[in-house]
């Protein structure tokens, strides 16, 4: 439990930090926060103390006597083509950015490091796995992503040596009415062009943001939470019932297939992580008495879309 001291999370103006520093405020927890822009993360939200960060160099006065690390920040994956410059964004963004971290908390005397490290990976780390159940004991997969999260992980693992509880949690694609995976999604359906990705079969780990969040909190609360957690919810589908439910909540029709070959040819090597199946479950949330507000696909389109 909290002992009073703050939280600092990175990734605070994203998609999940943007909901997660409130939630973590009304709790009555002190917040710090990193951003590349200040004025923009300290908007709105009082009692938060924020501090300039270069994506990868970790102020020293944002880390002293802290009870717990959130990072959350990270280069977006579907950006563009994995040029080589986005592969080296991606990976400086989330591998070079937790050792930095890890380092730079090595450095401060024991009694005022933090207590807990929880840091995002994502379920690319088990690749293409068909229909294969998924759970955190599952091991990794292959591919570009796949091998980052594993790096990624790897740098959260000189944290135990120095005493910390470190979560890693593998999170599914948000939805959100604020960006991300499911305004993208959206798109081609609302101009009548939407369908399902390749056969449609592949199963997609999704969940809410605000269960997210709430999994992220209990993260922070519960010290009997260690190592991988699924940061999804209970019910994955495959692309083409997602596609069906996201046709259905903007009242538009879903008749166009995007053929895999084309995905390929659009997107390149990145297509994979939309024609790839990971049939995840959150197990270790459910192990810990977590209660999901939006377990079903149908809760959380209408919830954001609605």
């Amino acid at each position: 439990m909290s002992d009073g001291r703050a939280v600092l999370v990175s990734g605070a103006t994203g998609l999940v930090g943007g909901r997660l520093v409130p939630a973590l405020l009304s709790e009555g927890r002190p917040v710090r926060v990193l951003s590349r822009d200040p004025g923009r993360a300290g908007a709105g939200r009082p009692g938060t103390n924020v501090f300039a960060w270069d994506g990868l160099r970790w102020p020293a006065e944002a880390l002293g006597a802290l009870d717990a690390v959130v990072h959350l920040a990270g280069e977006p994956v579907f950006g563009g083509l994995l040029t080589a410059a986005r592969r080296r964004r991606i990976r400086e963004s989330r591998v070079e950015s937790t050792k930095a971290l890890v380092e730079a908390i090595a450095e401060l005397p024991a009694a005022s490091r933090p207590k807990t490290f929880v840091c995002a990976s994502a379920v690319g780390f088990y690749g293409d796995r068909g229909d294969e159940i998924l759970e955190e004991a599952s091991p990794h997969g292959s591919g570009f992503l796949a091998d980052v999260c594993v790096d990624w992980e790897a740098a959260t693992k000189p944290a135990l040596d120095l005493g910390l509880r470190v979560v890693n949690l593998r999170i599914g694609i948000v939805f959100a009415r604020e960006g991300g995976a499911l305004a993208l999604m959206a798109v081609p359906f609302r101009f009548g062009a939407g369908g399902p990705l390749g056969d449609g079969r592949q199963w997609v780990p999704w969940i809410h943001a605000d269960d997210l969040v709430r999994m992220l909190q209990l993260a922070l609360a519960d010290e009997a939470i260690a190592g991988p957690m699924n940061g999804v919810a209970p019910e994955p589908v495959r692309n083409e019932v997602l596609t069906q439910a996201l046709a259905r909540q903007l009242h538009r029709p879903a008749l166009l297939r995007a053929p895999a070959f084309a995905l390929k040819l659009a997107l390149g090597e990145i297509a994979t992580e939309l024609l790839g199946s990971r049939r995840c479950v959150p197990r270790l949330a459910l192990a810990r008495g977590f209660s999901f507000v939006h377990a079903a696909l149908e809760s959380a389109l209408a919830c954001e879309l609605g």
